[in-house]
C-alpha cells in the first residue's frame, strides 16, 4: 500500500480548518445568547459578551417565561408559547395528511388535467405570502374564525399545502405501478391501497414533512402578527413584543432567554429527529 502524498494531508487539514471556522462563526451567536441569558445584571455591566457567567443564574429564564412584559401585559412568554403549541400541532398533522393524500392522487391515481393542476398548485411554493394577506383576512372574516387559533391553523394548512403535496407527490412517483395493479387485482380500493400499502412505506417522507412543517409554522411571524388576536398570538409575536417593550434598563439577559425559549422546540425536533430528515431527503423527497 502506497502512502498518501503530503499534499493530500495538507488539503484535509485545510478543509477541516475551514469547516471548524465556519462552525465557530455559525455557533458564536448561539454561544453569546446562552451565556448572556445565564448572567445577572451586574455581570452584564461589568463583563463582556464572550465571558462565561460566574454561576448558573436562571432568573432571566424564569422572568422571560412568566413575568417579562410584552407591552402592557407582564405574564412573560408562557401564554404565547402555549398558543403556538395549540396552533402548530394540529396544523402540522392536518397539512401533512392533506399533502400525503394529494401526493397519492397526483402520482398514482392521475386524472385528466392532473399535471396542470399540480403545476398550478406549485405556484403556492413560490408566491410571496404578503400577496394573500388581504384575501385571506377576508376569508377568515367570512368564516367567523378571524383572530383565533382556528384561523391560524387554517392559514398554515393552506400555506403549507403546496410544499407538502410536492414532497409526497415526488416520493410516491417512485412507487412501482405494478404494486398498485397487483393490489387492485386482489380487490383493494383507493383507501385500502393508501392506508395499507402506501402509508406504511412512507415513514421517511412523513418525517421530512412533519419536521419541515413544524419548523415553518413555529417560526412564522407574518401570519401570526397579521391574523392573530389578543388570545391567539404565537410565541414569535410575543418575543417581538417582549424585545420591543421599553424600560429604564434594557434586560438583555431576559431577551436572550426569551429567544432561546422560543427556539427550543424546533431545536429539540431537529436534535431528536434530524437523522430521519436526512434519510427522508435522500430517499427521494426532493427528486423530480
Amino acid at each position: 500500500m502506497t502512502a498518501k502524498p503530503l499534499s493530500h494531508h495538507v488539503a484535509r487539514v485545510l478543509l477541516m480548518g475551514v469547516l471548524l471556522l465556519g462552525a465557530a462563526f455559525f455557533l458564536a451567536p448561539l454561544y453569546v445568547m446562552v451565556v448572556t441569558s445565564l448572567k445577572d445584571a451586574d455581570e452584564l455591566r461589568n463583563g463582556n459578551l464572550l465571558s462565561l457567567p460566574g454561576s448558573l443564574n436562571v432568573s432571566a429564564w424564569r422572568e422571560a417565561w412568566s413575568s417579562a412584559c410584552t407591552g402592557a401585559d407582564c405574564s412573560g412568554l408562557r401564554p404565547f408559547f402555549w398558543h403556538s403549541v395549540w396552533m402548530a400541532i394540529p396544523a402540522v398533522l392536518i397539512s401533512t395528511a392533506w399533502g400525503a393524500l394529494n401526493g397519492y392522487v397526483l402520482s398514482l391515481w392521475k386524472f385528466k388535467g392532473s399535471e396542470t393542476f399540480f403545476g398550478l398548485l406549485l405556484f403556492g411554493v413560490f408566491m410571496p405570502f404578503q400577496v394573500v394577506l388581504l384575501p385571506m383576512s377576508q376569508v377568515l372574516g367570512w368564516l367567523g374564525i378571524s383572530s383565533s387559533i382556528g384561523g391560524l391553523i387554517l392559514v398554515h394548512c393552506l400555506a403549507g399545502l403546496p410544499s407538502t403535496t410536492l414532497f409526497f407527490r415526488n416520493y410516491y412517483a417512485a412507487v412501482p405501478g405494478e404494486l398498485l395493479n397487483a393490489a387492485r387485482l386482489d380487490g383493494a380500493g383507493f383507501w385500502q391501497i393508501f392506508l395499507r400499502i402506501i402509508l406504511p412505506m412512507s415513514t421517511p417522507i412523513v418525517m421530512v414533512t412533519l419536521i419541515w412543517q413544524f419548523t415553518q409554522i413555529w417560526n412564522d411571524f407574518l401570519f401570526g402578527v397579521a391574523f392573530s388576536g389578543a388570545d391567539s398570538k404565537p410565541v414569535t409575536v410575543g418575543l417581538n413584543n417582549l424585545a420591543n417593550t421599553t424600560s429604564s434598563v434594557k434586560a438583555y439577559n431576559v431577551d436572550m432567554a426569551a429567544a432561546l425559549i422560543a427556539a427550543l422546540p424546533t431545536v429539540a425536533v431537529y436534535v431528536l429527529a434530524g437523522r430521519y430528515f436526512v434519510r427522508g431527503l435522500t430517499a427521494g423527497a426532493v427528486k423530480g
